[in-house]
């Protein structure tokens, strides 16, 4: 087995802060000061880590996880408070917008600093700076001062940078969050090329999609502990359930419309193992349940479903209209029921989706209506049994099975024989 190039054992980071009350004189403030009491909060507590050598690790959890506090240990930003972290090999990091960038100095400065910081000669950096400025696409602006760039020119030089000075670890922080759609995807790719030629990445997301796509492992952090720390299939599985994504109970907080006389009272999707990450080729279930104000029996109701993607657009329309058995006309339902929708496949690219329902009398009321419900995601797989993985940049948002035939006109054929 190969030599980890990062470990943490049993890694805790704790922060101490002074509480007490608002005080309201002189007097109370010195006495307030005297009688103060020091918290310790623990952003990490007990983390085992160990990461190989061309490993794609994904670091997952809620706000307040502790994922930046773990990459700032690991990166020899910040020290930890109990166990050790080790890393062997050259670390490039992007922990937050213009890391390691001086303001006064421009991008040009800038990328040569950080060639330094990293050990390589300026003929290094030189070799690899029209590559890094292309990538960015500030070259309009790489000789004036950094401090005047946007968040987004920031970010795109400091990706750049850190990616293409070839790092042997490439610790990354949300890199994705800021930036427009096609730098993100120039991100992934470059995240992508670098991890198949050996580097070894460890990759802090909001976006579950990406990081089933590009990582290998995942961490799933909660509340500063480790959560789960295997497959990366079965870590955003554990991270969506957490989130009660999955299962979305829709109380009266959620913006919703109609009368309320039935209201869908969950909804749960659900793959074929039980999970809310799915392959597009699995089956799929969406349970909802209802609950009426009286028996739900005798009325002639219609429900329908739109899957939709979080970068907009809904995809699917599922509707009880479209069933010919018409569920819903049953003479047995009281005042609850649970209606089950399965899927044999949902042939939507890789990415993260939600749900809308409609619960209406067609013709008559919308009894009620609700969006952005339990939200799962696709990750990628071999959808068409080729050994190519539609991405979720694949440029259309539906997977279609399809085959091809080629057809050699008779003269064509006899030529070739010639």
């Amino acid at each position: 087995m190969a030599a980890p190039v990062i470990t943490a054992q049993g890694l805790g980071k704790a922060y101490r802060i002074w509480t007490h009350g608002q005080p309201r004189s002189l007097s109370d403030r010195i006495a307030r000061r005297r009688d103060a009491e020091r918290q310790e909060i623990w952003a990490l507590r007990d983390v085992d880590v160990s990461v190989e050598r061309g490993e794609v690790l994904g670091v997952i959890g809620p706000n307040g996880a502790g994922k930046s506090t773990l990459l700032s240990v690991l990166a020899g930003i910040t020290a930890p408070t109990t166990g050790r972290a080790e890393i062997f090999g050259r670390v490039s990091s992007l922990l937050e917008v213009g890391t390691g960038f001086h303001p006064e100095l421009s991008g040009r400065d800038n990328v040569f600093l950080n060639g330094a910081v990293l050990g390589m000669s300026r003929s290094e950096t030189e070799r690899k700076f029209d590559e890094i400025v292309d990538f960015s696409g500030v070259r309009d602006f790489i000789d004036m001062p950094v401090k005047r760039y946007s968040s987004g020119m920031y970010v795109r030089l400091a990706f750049a940078v850190a990616a293409h000075l070839d790092p042997e670890i490439l610790l990354l922080d949300e890199v994705l969050a800021v930036g427009d759609r096609a730098f993100q995807e120039k991100c992934l790719a470059r995240i992508d090329e670098m991890t198949k030629s050996g580097r070894t990445v460890v990759f802090v997301s909001h976006d579950v999609a990406s990081v089933a796509r590009l990582c290998t492992h995942g961490l799933l952090l909660n509340e500063g502990r480790v959560a789960f720390y295997g497959d990366i299939d079965e870590a955003v599985t554990r991270y969506l359930s957490s989130r009660s994504l999955g299962s979305a109970t829709t109380e009266a907080a959620v913006d919703r419309q109609g009368t309320g006389a039935v209201r869908v009272s969950s909804i749960d999707v659900r793959s074929a193992s039980g999970g809310t990450a799915v392959h597009a080729e699995e089956p799929v279930s969406i349970r909802v349940e209802l609950r009426g104000d009286e028996p739900i029996r005798g009325r002639r109701l219609r429900l329908q479903i739109g899957v939709h993607s979080v970068l907009g657009g809904m995809h699917v329309l599922l509707s009880t209209d479209f069933d010919p058995s018409q569920p819903l006309l049953r003479d047995d339902l009281g005042t609850t029921a649970s209606v089950v929708c399965t899927l044999d496949e949902l042939p939507l690219k890789p990415g993260s989706y939600y749900l809308s329902v409609w619960l209406d009398e067609p013709g008559g009321e919308v009894l009620d209506h609700l969006t952005e419900q339990s939200r799962f995601v696709i990750l990628p797989s071999d959808y068409f049994g080729t050994g190519v993985l539609p991405s979720e940049h694949h440029i259309a948002p539906t997977l279609v099975r399809h085959t091809w035939t080629v057809s050699v006109p008779q003269q064509a054929a006899a030529e070739v024989t010639a």
